[in-house]
């Protein structure tokens, strides 16, 4: 049987999974060399695979991939990649690798971190290509229930100043959220399959049925909700500071980079596709969410002096910036394409900024032992290269032009300001207080007098400046040239609006 390139990015990095639980545990640069090849070799293919398809329309799944499995329930292993899932599965091939590099600062038990590790990344890989549903949920519970482990193990405590945080409590937290809204999709998953009456978990004849405008209501909450909770929706969100504040930094590189897109793209795969007209029904509560997260983010990241809690904020503040986009879902064009464009561009350059953010403050972290920036103080004197990667990350993150974030941002604002002006007048104070927390952090952390307690660290070795160096020149290489991602995209965003018009 022929593998298609497709399913070959998804199952390589658990297939090196296998082969290293196989090897002795003492054999830690085999280790950190399989995993690297693997998430390596995944990340080649979904490089190719954006090659090949970015200029072609992509509304109809292409490479698409099907095993039967139990047939008399209508469940088959079947996958493919449109316009949404094309930058998604760019996006996991580039954050992946990078925090596969970043792993190799990990000092203990490195064989089953990177077994976990793996796994996760396999699941991630498979929820943003699962045509078939139920495939799409054990996909969803592979990415997500390493987490637990990968946080409780090899996670820290945070003692210090403010509420303490313990990583075995924030791991539990982190699952028991996940696991709510994998149930909450779970459920409205199983409704769907029954209330069409087609006995089916197939995606492309899931679509072919319609629905009653009620039963899409009661749909789209349970989606909205479950996807929700993982995109960081307040007030479903407070397991994010708290698992990032713990995790390890390839774990937060992952947790921001992929994890919170997950949420972001099943509210655009099942929210607005399968459901137009529970998502229109709700228009525009969706925008008014989106404003509060962007507020509500901005304002707790400003008074964070923990690096990677305020990072972790920022990403409440940054998925707000979705919310605001999918909430233009039922405007006329060409303004309800603006946000919908944006919010899908969101999701990509969010992913790829914000684990460099964390690369970065995790790295300080290690050689400083503190995340609080008050702490931290002239580091640019010492280490110019983990500075220059920090400042770009954060000029992406505030939109600088130029820059992914900048293009996510402006579409968003464009669109929003075309359907509900004032809810776009709302969001620009919680873009300046972006600005704020980012050029603080900045200027706390790597200017000013160098602190006599680093004067012994060190900047960036080349492992490190390796995934650095990828994930830069992806946020500047779509900022300059955002048609890139946003064709593809046109193509399957353009076909929902007539759907929820009345």
């Amino acid at each position: 049987m022929t593998v298609s390139p497709l399913s070959a990015a998804i199952w390589i990095p658990a297939l090196m999974a296998l082969v290293i639980a196989l090897l002795p545990s003492r054999w830690v640069r085999s280790i950190q060399a399989l995993a690297i090849l693997g998430g390596g070799a995944s990340l080649f293919i979904s490089i190719q695979l954006f090659a090949t398809y970015f200029q072609q329309n992509m509304s109809k799944f292409q490479e698409v991939h099907s095993v039967p499995w139990l047939t008399d329930l209508g469940i088959q292993y079947k996958v493919g990649i449109d316009g949404l899932s094309l930058s998604m599965i760019l996006l996991t091939g580039l954050v992946s690798w990078a925090a596969l590099w970043m792993s190799i600062s990990i000092d203990k038990r490195q064989k089953e971190f990177f077994v976990l590790t793996l796994l996760a990344i396999t699941g991630v890989y498979g929820v943003f290509a699962s045509i078939d549903l139920f495939f799409f949920v054990i996909f969803y519970e592979l990415a997500s229930i390493p987490m637990y482990f990968l946080v409780g193990i090899w996670g820290s405590d945070k003692p210090g100043s403010g509420r303490p945080i313990y990583k075995e409590q924030a791991a539990t937290k982190l699952l028991i959220y996940l696991q709510l809204g994998g149930g909450l999709v779970l459920l409205g998953i199983l409704a769907l399959y029954f209330a069409t009456g087609a006995h089916t978990f197939d995606f492309q004849e899931l679509q072919k049925v319609t629905l009653s405008e009620t039963h899409q209501k009661v749909l789209f909450v349970l989606f909205f909700v479950g996807f929700g909770i993982e995109a960081g929706l307040v007030p479903l969100h407070t397991w994010l500071p708290e698992g990032h504040s713990s995790a390890p930094t390839p774990l937060s590189m992952l947790l921001a980079g992929v994890l919170l897109k997950m949420g972001g793209y099943g509210i655009l795969r099942f929210g607005l596709q399968l459901t137009p007209l529970g998502a229109a029904a709700f228009f525009p509560a969706l925008a008014a969410l989106g404003g509060i997260n962007v507020l509500y983010g901005g304002l707790c990241a400003l008074r964070q002096s923990d690096v990677k809690v305020m990072i972790a904020y920022s990403s409440v503040g940054h998925m707000g910036m979705f919310f605001l986009g999918i909430g233009c879902f039922t405007a006329s064009q060409p303004y309800a394409m603006y946000g919908l464009l944006g919010a899908q561009f969101q999701l990509f350059s969010h992913g790829v900024i914000t684990a460099m953010l964390f690369a970065v403050a995790g790295a300080v972290y290690g050689q400083t032992h503190t995340r609080d920036l008050r702490g931290w103080g002239g580091l640019a004197a010492k280490m110019p290269v983990f500075t220059f990667f920090y400042v770009l990350a954060a000029m992406g993150s505030l939109g600088l032009p130029g820059l992914t974030g900048f293009w996510a941002e402006f579409m968003v604002l464009f669109g929003t300001w075309g359907c509900i002006t004032p809810l776009a007048v709302a969001a620009v104070p919680g873009l300046l207080l972006t600005t704020m927390f980012l050029l603080r952090s900045v200027q706390y952390g790597f200017f000013g007098p160098l602190s006599p307690d680093h004067l012994h660290v060190r900047d960036a070795a080349w492992w490190e400046a390796v995934p650095l160096i990828t994930l830069a020149m992806a946020a500047l290489f779509f900022g300059c040239m955002p048609i890139l991602l946003t064709t593809p995209a046109v193509s399957v965003l353009s076909t929902l609006l007539p759907r929820a018009l009345p």
